[in-house]
C-alpha cells in the first residue's frame, strides 16, 4: 500500500470531500446510530477515532456521544485545518499512520469510519486496538467489502484488497465479542463516467490506481463504463459496499 500516495490524494481532496462524499456521509450516519445503540455511555470517557479525515463522522459522533476526551487521528496533517471548529483542550488531533503510531491506552471506545481498508494489515491493527482498550472496551468501525467500486475495478483492473464480512469476523473473534455485523450496497448514479472519475478525485478515493491517463485511455474507459453500467435514466452506476462492525473486547 502506497501510504504516501494515499496521503497526497486525500490532502488534495480535503477541500471538496465533505461536499462530495455522499456515500461516506450515509455510512457515517449509520455508524453513529450503531454506536449509540450498542456502546454504553460509560465507554465515552476516553475515545480514539482513527482516520478522521475532514471530520464528517467526528461531528456526528460528538453530537451524539459527548466524549470526555477524544483523540482524532489521520494520516494527513492537513486535516487539522478542517477540524479547527471542534478542537479544544479535550479534543486533540494527532497526525500520522495509525498502523505505526503509539496511541494512548485505556480507551473506552476506538472508532473508525471508512478508513481501515487503506491499511497494510487490518488484522494486526485489530489486535493493537484490543491492547489499547480497557477491559470490556468497544471497537466500532466501518470498512468496505469486495463489491466496493466494482464498476471501476472491472474496467481498470485496479482495486484494493477488500476483506469479506466473513473474513473480518474470523479475524476479530479471537479478541472481541461481535455485537453487530452487517453490510449493504449503496448505489450512486452520475450523468457520465467522467463524473464518476471526478467524484472519486473529489473524495480522494484511489479506485483507479496511480497511472497517468491519456486521452485515448479516458475515452476507452468512458465507452466501456457506459456500455456496461448505463441505467434506464441514462445515468451510470457506482457501487459502495460498506461493512459495519460493533465489537466488545474480550477481557483477559
Amino acid at each position: 500500500m502506497d501510504k504516501g500516495l494515499i496521503r497526497r490524494r486525500f490532502a488534495r481532496a480535503s477541500s471538496t470531500y465533505s461536499e462530495r462524499a455522499d456515500a461516506q456521509r450515509r455510512i457515517a450516519e449509520q455508524m453513529t446510530r450503531l454506536i449509540v445503540r450498542y456502546v454504553p455511555r460509560s465507554a465515552y470517557r476516553n475515545v480514539l477515532e482513527v482516520g478522521c479525515g475532514t471530520g464528517v463522522f467526528t461531528r456526528m459522533l460528538l453530537h451524539r456521544t459527548h466524549p470526555s476526551r477524544l483523540w482524532l487521528n489521520d494520516i494527513c496533517p492537513e486535516m487539522e485545518n478542517r477540524l479547527t471548529d471542534v478542537l479544544n483542550e479535550r479534543i486533540r488531533f494527532c497526525a500520522g499512520d495509525a498502523e505505526q503510531m503509539d496511541f494512548p491506552g485505556n480507551q473506552g471506545l476506538i472508532a473508525s469510519c471508512s478508513a481501515v481498508q487503506w491499511f497494510d494489515s487490518p488484522e494486526r491493527f485489530f489486535r493493537r486496538c484490543s491492547d489499547l482498550l480497557t477491559d470490556n472496551g468497544y471497537f466500532s468501525f466501518s470498512t468496505f467489502g469486495k463489491q466496493n467500486l466494482c464498476e471501476v475495478a472491472s474496467i481498470t483492473g485496479n482495486a484494493l484488497e477488500y476483506r469479506s464480512l466473513e473474513e473480518l469476523k474470523d479475524t476479530l473473534r479471537p479478541h472481541y465479542e461481535l455485537l453487530h455485523v452487517s453490510e449493504e450496497l449503496i448505489h450512486l448514479s452520475f450523468p457520465s463516467p467522467l463524473d464518476v472519475l471526478k467524484h472519486l478525485q473529489a473524495t480522494g478515493v484511489t479506485g483507479v490506481g496511480s497511472q497517468r491517463w491519456t486521452k485515448g485511455m479516458l475515452t476507452d474507459f468512458c465507452d466501456r463504463y457506459s456500455a456496461a453500467y448505463r441505467l434506464p435514466d441514462r445515468n451510470v452506476r457506482l457501487t459502495y459496499h460498506p461493512i459495519y462492525i460493533i465489537a466488545k473486547k474480550i477481557a483477559s
